[in-house]
């Protein structure tokens, strides 16, 4: 027999299904209207005359295309790269034993701690005598390495046997063939979920593209709709054209990488 939830357990869920769920559709809906309707009242949530207008003339008109690519270009490659290197930087301190490993993995960790506010003005001058402001080369280097990244790769890497390593190190494989072809695809679990986030974090970061670029070519679309809103107007089928398409990308990762997401997680939970 099949028990059913309580009244109480299903409204509660319902509560939490809209708060989620109906901004994000709201937002939808919205932007498929005329402008005239966005702003009728009382609100309708479906509109009454459907309309792709607003986004043929944001991907025609606001340039959204450059921009989308900018953030595409910046978000993959720092993601790699990251991804990259917190990798390498996981497995030295997981499997390796040297004088001051565990003084440097407290440096690493303690980074964590460190507000970015307080990183942002020394990292800023650095580019700037790199020749790196208004570049995407500056966008993509700087938040590239994490210690979050680092941490997550550490935990997860020493939890891989010793024995596998030992065993191809015996053999004489050399220690980045034993990355490539051992330590990598155990760890793909943690790789595609620090892959995600890092996807997610370059992709909505808004502070940094703000503070190294002012060229409107170098924009990213979190930059082109701070920007698309007006010191004393605000056009609002462009707004909410825009934002939609800035989220579309993600959503469709979150789809596609779910399942990948998810044993990521669980396995991350698990593991000893």
């Amino acid at each position: 027999m099949i028990k059913l939830p309580s009244p109480g357990r299903v409204t509660a869920l319902a509560l939490v299904l809209i708060i989620f769920v109906l901004p994000p559709v709201w937002l939808l809906l919205s932007a498929l209207k005329p402008q005239a309707e966005i702003f009728q009242w009382p609100p309708s949530l479906f509109p009454e005359q459907l309309t792709f207008e607003h986004f043929s003339k944001t991907m025609s008109r606001a340039n959204f295309g450059t921009y989308f690519l900018n953030s595409a270009i910046v978000s993959v490659s720092s993601a790699l790269l990251s991804v990259t290197m917190s990798v390498m930087a996981g497995y030295a301190l997981a499997k390796f034993r040297f004088p001051g490993d565990t003084v440097i993995f407290l440096i690493i960790m303690s980074a964590v701690m460190v507000p970015l506010q307080i990183v942002l003005i020394p990292v800023f001058l650095v580019l700037r005598d790199l020749g790196m402001l208004n570049t995407l080369w500056g966008l993509i280097i700087a938040p590239a390495a994490t210690p979050t990244g680092v941490f997550l790769m550490r935990q997860y890497i020493t939890g891989i046997p010793d024995s596998l390593i030992e065993a191809a190190r015996i053999d004489g494989t050399p220690e980045w063939r034993i990355l490539l072809r051992i330590i990598v695809p155990l760890s793909l679990p943690a790789i595609g979920t620090l892959l995600a986030f890092n996807l997610v974090w370059r992709w909505n970061d808004y502070l940094w593209p703000f503070l190294i670029v002012n060229q409107q070519d170098q924009w990213t679309v979190q930059l082109a709709i701070a920007n698309s809103i007006g010191r004393f107007s605000i056009n609002w089928p462009r707004l909410l054209s825009m934002t939609v398409l800035s989220i579309l990308p993600m959503l469709v990762m979150f789809i596609a990488l779910q399942k990948t997401l998810m044993n990521g997680l669980m396995s991350g939970a698990t593991k000893e």
